[in-house]
Order: C-alpha cells, then sequence, then structure tokens
C-alpha cells in the first residue's frame, strides 16, 4: 500500500479537493482506494457520505483522532490522507510517519505563499523528509493564466528551487461535482477530459502505472 499525505498549514488552499480528486482517479483506475480524514472539519467525510452507491468505491477513514491514525486495511492499493489545516508538531510527524509522499496545494496568493514558505521549512526538518524518505510535491492550485498572482507564485518557487509538479487551473466543476460526492474523473465527456490531464503530471509522479490513464 501507498499513502499519499495531501498537506499545508494553509486553509483553503485546496487539500480536500486535491485528495478526492486523487482518490477518484485512482478508483476510476481500478485500484483498492481509502480517503483518510484527518481534519476536525471532516469534509472529505461528508463528501464520502454524499458519493452515490453506483460510483466507484472509495472508502472512508475516519483519522480525525491521533489515536486512529494508522488504522487501515490491509488490502488497499492507496490511501490518500486528507491533512489538517494547522499540521504541526508530533500530528506532523505521527502523520507523515505513515506516508511515502505529500502534496501540497497552494492558491496564488500572499497568504498561500507566506503560509506554504513557513510549512515547508517545518517539514523539512522531520527526519523522514531530511532523509528523502518522503518526497514533496508542491501544485500550483486555483490557478488564472496570466494574473499578477500567477507571476507571483512562479516567482515563489524559482526562490525556493523547486518547481510545481501540476498546474491546476481554477474550475466551478470541482465544487459542483463535489456537493454530489462525485469528482471530475468520475466523468467521461469531453469537457472534463481537459480538466483531467491537467492531473496527469501529479499522478506520473506518485503512481508506478504506464498504462493510459484516460
Amino acid at each position: 500500500m501507498k499513502t499519499i499525505l495531501i498537506a499545508n498549514q494553509k486553509g483553503g488552499c485546496g487539500k480536500t479537493i486535491s485528495a478526492i480528486t486523487l482518490a477518484t482517479a485512482l478508483a476510476q483506475k481500478g485500484y483498492k482506494v481509502a480517503l483518510a480524514d484527518a481534519d476536525n472539519q471532516k469534509s472529505a467525510l461528508q463528501w464520502l457520505k454524499q458519493r452515490p452507491k453506483s460510483a466507484t468505491h472509495i472508502q472512508s477513514l475516519d483519522w480525525r483522532h491521533e489515536k486512529s491514525i494508522g488504522d487501515a486495511p490491509k488490502n488497499l492499493d492507496y490511501l490518500i490522507i486528507d491533512a489538517p489545516g494547522a499540521l504541526t508538531g508530533e500530528h506532523a510527524e505521527q502523520l507523515i510517519a505513515e506516508c511515502h509522499a505529500v502534496v501540497t496545494p497552494l492558491q496564488p496568493s500572499f497568504f498561500d505563499i507566506d503560509s506554504t514558505r513557513r510549512f515547508l521549512k517545518h517539514i523539512h526538518d522531520i527526519k523522514r523528509i531530511r532523509k528523502g524518505k518522503v518526497q514533496v510535491h508542491l501544485v500550483a492550485n486555483r490557478v488564472k493564466p496570466n494574473s499578477q498572482s500567477t507571476q507571483e507564485i512562479q516567482q515563489f518557487f524559482a526562490k525556493i528551487e523547486q518547481q510545481p509538479v501540476a498546474w491546476i487551473s481554477e474550475r466551478t466543476a470541482y465544487g459542483q461535482l463535489a456537493m454530489q460526492g462525485l469528482n471530475i474523473f468520475d466523468k467521461n465527456q469531453k469537457t472534463y477530459l481537459s480538466i483531467q490531464q491537467q492531473w496527469q503530471p501529479l499522478l506520473d509522479v506518485l503512481i508506478d502505472d504506464p498504462s493510459d490513464w484516460f
């Protein structure tokens, strides 16, 4: 089983949407997937409750209490963890101890950039990340092409010498589908294919699967 933690200390940066998008993409590919919600807002758990029985199955895990962390079925292929916003200290170390990769989404705003800079500095001091046992992948989220804010986030990536794995544009489809317990990867219409393809670079670095995704 491979475990992927979706984390950033900045709230509202798109952690839950990123988590449910990855979980749905993997489930649609035929993998056995669970989504663990470690955030007290329990947005991922609520999304899973809304998910239609006809949709591809994603197992629900409640990791909001620290004693629950690490409790997962043995037959899973992938476990996606939706981390809490205030991920610091022992809680951060406990969750990172469970994962093989960290995905950090951030929006092109001053607050996201500033918060993400501090978050990356904090987690790089954690032993498993410092020793290279856990890779950290950045995702530029809700990007508006050619905007001033997008130029600022590009400068941030250049400054920290780490480019984002994927650039995800702002689309209303994510929120509209989430209200139904669905995601863009539940849809196969042409309208959604271009949105899905924005996630391909991230899927490529996380998942060792050379077959076609779309």
